[in-house]
């Protein structure tokens, strides 16, 4: 009996000690806490992840094109389609400043932001849900990487809290003020902890640049592309401080100090934007590219050469991918190219012939074109345009530009034809979709669906970005150029900007100089405010600048508010040459585009405020 019991307890034991074995045990389907912190590469995915958590980055896109616990902002179905950094979400932009019309696309009510503005229960471009799902892990991230005995961990957490910045930047200039969190947020906190007010703009600004400062110390000087490093930070501490030093100058103080900043203080923070982008400029290995002999392909690449001497910090887009959720990739190909396109359409925005004529002569002339002069005589593509700015032609495509396989028709092959009508020898015009004259199409191949769709069209196409060897015949998520998130042309752009409100003349002509030089048209010989913001217009147009340099300038509300025009390009049979019709009111809509005063600062929205009652709704909503 004694035998027997012995033998149970021994079976017992060993039961025991193989249960414990089983817990105790790593599990193979996922990683635990304490492997993902003391690990380099599983740190680094982590990191890659918050990095793809941050769009908005990318043109502003505000979400990811998956089923992302991260997409929480109310944007309809168009939020994972129409705002995503894959699909279309890099797009959105062009369509609510003076630069392009939407033509086509899957955002169409973005027409009413473009109309009446953004309402306070508008979705379009908010950055709020997204943001703070981001900022929580990003706070988690800082937090716990602390504890990890990684060598090189500091600089991985100098790259979170770079993106933390980054999320607030995004944040400060749509907002203002917003609540600035940075420990991550216990469920069981106390109310002001879960229910928090909003901070001031100026303490959202304040965050931004002594973060940059200090991150900038510790991030490597090069590093993988893609990645932030020293330079990426002294560039967003360069934008970030330009914008505050524009609203303290521009803006006024709204809600008891909320909002803006109080007087006298601009010239302290064009300061730091003057100090940073001279850095970036003195220290760095960052240049403006000019390795090409022509000016127009020399512009062009330096959105379609990788990893060339212009780019501080890209986004990095290596094609389709369906192992990493798509967020490898984009669709500004598909969106933006001529035809050949997969929906037979392509041209989603035209650029306005008023964007067109900013871009002046080689010799320094304006580029208005006079109307009265133009229409009394026919003309070629060469007269009309051939004596721009090569930055023209490097960013916008027109009828003549040449375009691998569009069908030109008497324009020749791989030539863009955006005619709109014959004038036939005996001087009638012919425009009708399907009509010909002595077998030349009425309408040029550009524009058959246009025609179809009696849709307007500028005459105009974006070409910046444009990869001429993409495949557009294959749905979206094609593209495979780099986004440049900060490059060395806009970083010359903020310190002339801030050199000029400090008085330092000298400095702001010879910085936009370098750019004039480099795009190959007649440099300065004085500067004004008015001829630095024309410059940002140009050499930064269809990047995401445009519309924000407005807000924070505070003429918004007249620049945005008019109306536009195209220009119609009619051939004559007779003479090979085409006849200008200039068309007012291009957009053709009810309400002649308006950006409403309250929209220096977007709504924060009902439903959260509803939902935290201690954010003070911004003004005029």
């Amino acid at each position: 009996m004694k035998t027997k019991l012995n033998i149970a307890i021994v079976a017992l034991a060993a039961t025991m000690t193989s249960c414990y074995d089983v817990l105790d045990k790593v599990p193979t389907d996922r990683y635990t806490d304490a492997v993902v912190w003391n690990d380099p590469a599983l740190l680094d995915m982590y990191l890659a992840e918050l990095y793809a958590c941050t769009p908005v980055m990318i043109n502003d896109a505000t979400c990811l094109y998956d089923s992302s616990p991260m997409n929480r902002d109310g944007n309809d179905w168009g939020t994972v389609m129409g705002y995503s950094e894959q699909m279309e979400g890099t797009v959105r932009m062009l369509e609510i400043t003076d630069e392009a019309k939407y033509n086509f696309g899957a955002q169409a009510h973005m027409l009413d932001i473009k109309d009446n503005g953004f309402q306070v229960n508008s979705t379009q471009m908010q950055w709020w849900g997204n943001a703070y799902y981001t900022i929580r892990n990003l706070n988690d991230f800082i937090e716990r990487a602390a504890e990890s005995s990684i060598s090189n961990v500091n600089e991985r957490i100098a790259e979170a809290r770079f993106l933390r910045a980054f999320c607030y930047f995004a944040m400060v200039k749509r907002y203002g003020g917003v609540p600035l969190i940075t420990e991550v947020q216990s469920i069981d906190a106390d109310s002001t902890a879960l229910y928090p007010k909003r901070n001031t703009e100026k303490e959202l600004y304040d965050f931004i640049l002594k973060e940059t400062d200090e991150i900038s110390e510790i991030l490597p000087s090069a590093t993988d592309a893609g990645r932030a490093n020293k330079w990426a930070a002294l560039a967003l501490r360069s934008r970030a401080a330009l914008y505050a030093g524009s609203i303290a100058q521009f803006g006024s103080v709204q809600l008891d100090g909320l909002l803006g900043f109080p007087n006298g203080e601009a010239s302290l923070y064009y300061q730091i934007c003057y100090d940073a982008s001279k850095k970036i400029m003195s220290e760095s290995p960052y240049a403006l590219y000019n390795a090409d002999a022509d000016k127009v392909e020399n512009f062009k690449n330096i959105f379609l050469k990788k990893g060339n001497c212009e780019a501080i910090m890209v986004k990095q887009h290596t094609g389709p991918s369906a192992s990493d959720g798509g967020k490898n990739r984009w669709s500004w190909d598909m969106t933006e190219c001529p035809r050949p396109n997969v929906w037979g359409v392509g041209n989603y925005h035209g650029p306005y012939l008023d964007m067109a004529e900013e871009f002046e002569y080689i010799d320094g002339t304006p580029g208005k074109i006079d109307r009265a002069y133009a229409k009394n005589r026919l003309w070629t593509m060469e007269e009309l345009w051939g004596n721009k700015d090569p930055r023209f032609a490097a960013s916008i495509w027109t009828n003549g530009t040449s375009w691998p396989d569009a069908v030109g028709g008497v324009l020749g092959e791989n030539t863009i034809d955006m005619h709109n009508g014959i004038i036939s020898k005996d001087g009638t015009l012919i425009d009708g979709r399907y009509d010909s004259y002595e077998g030349v199409a009425a309408i040029g191949d550009q524009l058959t669906r246009f025609k179809e769709l009696s849709c307007t069209n500028t005459g105009f196409g974006v070409m910046k970005y444009l990869d001429p060897t993409a495949n557009n015949m294959n749905w979206f998520s094609e593209s495979t150029t780099d986004y440049l998130i900060f490059r060395f042309g806009e970083v010359l752009l903020n310190y002339a900007e801030a050199a000029f409100e400090l008085g330092r003349t000298s400095d702001a002509l010879d910085a936009v100089n370098q750019i004039r030089e480099r795009a190959g048209i007649a440099k300065l010989t004085s500067i004004d405010r008015e001829k630095i913001h024309h410059e940002r217009k140009v050499e930064l147009v269809f990047e995401n600048h445009r519309y924000w340099d407005l807000r924070r300038w505070r003429t918004a509300v007249t620049a945005l508010t008019r109306t536009y025009s195209g220009l119609r390009y009619i051939y004559d049979a007779a003479s090979g040459k085409y006849r200008l019709d200039f068309v007012d009111d291009i957009d053709g809509r009810p309400q002649t585009p308006t950006f409403p005063e309250k929209n220096y600062y977007l709504p924060i929205g009902h439903g959260r405020t509803s939902a935290n009652p201690n954010l003070v709704e911004n003004p005029g909503y």
